[in-house]
């Protein structure tokens, strides 16, 4: 049996809370289990050089994990003067992944600007993270007038080979294990938007590639529904 008693096709608990920070457009605490991320949205009217401002906006996200965020102190990846290959790979599939969930030609001129904090990292910061920050992107849209760009919601869970068994949502204990890890984003209504899969100690076979993604898609859509609570509730 799992840690808390799960079963196999079963996540952690969830919780979605909105208007977490004052300042930002939008800002969401999700909290995975013992995993906690603070995402925030903020946008600027402004784009890089490679976006025509006229046609277009863009969405851009960074991520960072705090140093008491894990067991053993990290240091600041800004102590160190460089980002970690980690981080970088992680901050670009945040944004690849909520680029899905805005029609940025409704936002011309426009930038949002996503950030991603961990607080508290037990396995599963970066799905986590996608989950939390589309919320986030919304509100951010919502605050500047802009919610008709909001194309519809994104989400992102973990799933692994574990003792070979196939099993949803790692935590640490199972991830740091695992035969197989496996990430898979996907848009709402329209499909898989990322699915990154290694075999961390040995191959998986089509059968199991095919539960995996079964447990995903049927854990991803409660998400879509936490997240059609979150956004529903009436914010103070």
């Amino acid at each position: 049996m799992r840690a808390g008693d799960r079963a196999n096709d079963q996540m952690r608990p969830i919780s979605i809370q909105r208007n977490y920070t004052s300042f930002a457009s939008g800002s969401v605490l999700i909290s995975v289990g013992n995993t906690k991320v603070v995402c925030t949205a903020t946008l600027e009217e402004r784009v890089p050089q490679h976006v025509n401002a006229e046609q277009s906006g863009w969405l851009t996200a960074e991520y960072g994990m705090l140093p008491g965020a894990t067991f053993i102190r990290n240091d600041r990846e800004a102590a160190q003067g460089k980002q970690k290959g980690r981080t970088i790979e992680i901050q670009r599939l945040i944004g690849r992944s909520l680029r899905c969930c805005v029609d940025l030609t409704k936002i011309p001129g426009w930038t949002i600007l996503v950030d991603c904090d961990v607080l508290m990292a037990d396995a599963g910061t970066r799905t986590a993270s996608i989950t939390g920050s589309c919320v986030a992107v919304y509100d951010g849209l919502k605050y500047i007038g802009k919610l008709e760009a909001f194309a519809g919601m994104v989400a992102a869970i973990s799933v692994g080979m574990v003792e070979n068994e196939p099993r949803l949502d790692l935590d640490y204990t199972e991830d740091s294990s695992a035969e197989t890890d496996m990430n898979v984003v996907m848009f709402e209504d329209r499909g898989f938007v990322e699915i990154q899969g290694t075999a961390e100690k040995k191959p998986f076979s089509n059968e199991d590639l095919s539960v995996l993604l079964e447990y995903a898609s049927r854990g991803i859509e409660d998400l879509f529904a936490i997240q059609h609570e979150a956004v529903a509730k009436i914010q103070n």
